[in-house]
């Protein structure tokens, strides 16, 4: 949810000054940029992955900071940042960041395994347990009112300003399989989505290239990964945590909406030729929500030759919710770039996280170094119109592709994506027995049309056959996932019930 906040209240002066500093941290962005100063030696990756804590009978427990009193007593996970999140039933590991080559991708599928198992079983001092899942499906209404937000300064700020530029409550109409209409005095339901974010480190120069293929292939990644099939009792779309954040943190009121004024949760409009498009996008279309700035003179500091921190337009960009978002960063003095994929949800398995990892990876690096791109043959509205597609149907989807047609995604990605992150994963130098096991999971899907939605449907759809009601059949079926999840073996392999 962004970086560490402090203000409480915001004037017309805070406001005015702090939109010319972002202006004076873009002006001072194309100074780094112009004089290539984001060298990169070694294509690094990093992930960061929410999860829900629960109770034994799967229901929410609101103790992050319990757990987290008892995760810094540990010395397993000194490694690993553990952070809370905005639900007082969430939290956020945050891997340091690494190259995949060799065998990078089995070494985040164990670092996962064991700090998903160290973390466990601290939270099992606290009686809870943890499910890496899109959306949690046993919770309810109660569960995300403006109490249940984590006790935290900025969270309770974000909200406030959310809510200040909205200027009146949320209206989150859902219409899937069945439909969920509600309304919100917070943005509390918004903790409702736990995902999975994949960074790829950049050069200026590479970026354009990585963020058009990051778009391209939005739909086919999210149709196959989908994982949020339910909320608050109701079968909504296969990704419903897409939905959701649209409408959770939407800062228009209807009348917004209906001139066009772009959401805060934005898929894009156009294909970028620079990373500078994006956040000069973000300055031009969206309003400050934390109009906090800093002493620093980022243009004087570019110009003298150091390293800007840019704090007013991270800051921002941290309240723009793209679904491939650009990052600036600094660490250990140099600056870097970053695509943060944020398209995917939780789990199930670490596995499963590492395969679609891997499918991402593979799939972007081979398209942005096609000669005959992808995103020159794609209208943009195409790219978009396949990410809801995939975001609604999952596995069922249907997808528009260059020189293919609309297709099943299954199709798609078995017979053309699937050998094109191959051979992208082989450029990056994965060793080919990594390879093939994490993209043999991809492929698995592709041929049982098994997800982690298409597996929580089918199994809630038994159980109501056997005479269960809904929020039973959710119940148990939640059970069994946070069981079978235990083994890390990949969803497709899961028993059907």
């Amino acid at each position: 949810m962004g970086e560490r906040v402090e203000g409480q209240a915001f004037g017309y002066a805070d406001r005015r000054h702090y939109r010319s500093k972002l202006r004076q941290c873009l002006d001072a962005l194309r100074v780094l940029a112009d004089e290539d100063r984001f060298a990169v030696e070694r294509t690094l990756t990093g992930m960061e992955l929410e999860l829900n804590l629960v109770t034994e009978e799967g229901d929410p427990a609101m103790k992050n900071d319990e757990v987290l009193g008892y995760l810094a007593e540990s010395t397993v996970v000194n490694d690993l940042l553990v952070t809370d999140e905005l639900g007082r039933f969430n939290l956020e590991f945050n891997l340091e960041p690494r190259p995949i080559s060799a065998d990078g991708l089995n070494d985040y599928e164990r670092q996962l395994s064991a700090w998903i198992h160290e973390v466990a079983e601290r939270a099992g001092k606290s009686h809870a347990g943890l499910v890496l899942v899109g959306m949690l499906p046993t919770l309810r209404r109660e569960h995300t009112g403006e109490d249940m937000l984590t006790p935290r300064h900025r969270y309770h700020l974000l909200n406030r300003q959310i809510l200040a530029a909205r200027g009146e409550e949320f209206d989150v109409d859902i219409q899937g399989v069945e439909s969920l209409r509600f309304y919100s005095d917070s943005i509390a339901p918004e903790a409702a989505n736990t995902s999975v974010q994949f960074h790829l480190q950049l050069t200026p120069q590479q970026f354009p290239r990585y963020w058009n293929a990051s778009q391209a292939v939005a739909g086919a990644q999210v149709a196959m990964g989908a994982n949020s099939p339910y909320m608050y009792g109701s079968q909504l779309w296969a990704e419903t945590r897409i939905a959701l954040f649209e409408q959770a943190i939407d800062t228009r009121s209807s009348e917004m909406r209906a001139q066009g004024v772009r959401p805060r949760t934005f898929f894009g409009e156009r294909w970028i030729n620079s990373v500078l498009d994006l956040f000069e996008e973000n300055l031009r279309y969206f309003p400050s929500l934390l109009p906090m700035c800093s002493e620093e003179n980022p243009l004087e500091v570019a110009r003298d030759g150091r390293i800007p921190d840019l704090a007013e337009l991270r800051l921002h960009n941290g309240t723009v919710y793209r679904w491939n978002r650009p990052v600036y960063d600094v660490s250990d003095g140099r600056p870097h770039l970053r695509v943060e994929n944020r398209v995917l949800p939780a789990g199930p398995t670490p596995v499963d996280i590492c395969a679609n990892m891997a499918f991402y990876l593979g799939l972007v690096k081979s398209l942005a170094c096609q000669e005959n791109a992808v995103w020159r043959r794609m209208p943009f509205a195409v790219a978009e119109q396949n990410f809801f597609s995939g975001a609604r149907h999952g596995m069922t989807a249907h997808q528009t592709w260059p020189g293919v047609g609309e297709v099943p995604v299954r199709v798609l990605v078995a017979d053309h994506l699937l050998p094109l992150a191959e051979a992208g994963l082989t450029e990056l130098g994965v060793d080919t027995d990594i390879r093939d096991r994490l993209l043999g999971i991809v492929e698995g899907r592709c041929r049982t049309g098994v997800n982690g939605a298409s597996w929580q449907v089918g199994c809630v759809q038994r159980l109501e056959a056997d005479g269960l009601g809904r929020a039973e059949a959710l119940r148990e079926m939640l059970l069994r996932y946070i069981r079978y999840a235990q083994t890390n073996k990949p969803v497709h392999e899961w028993p059907p019930a």
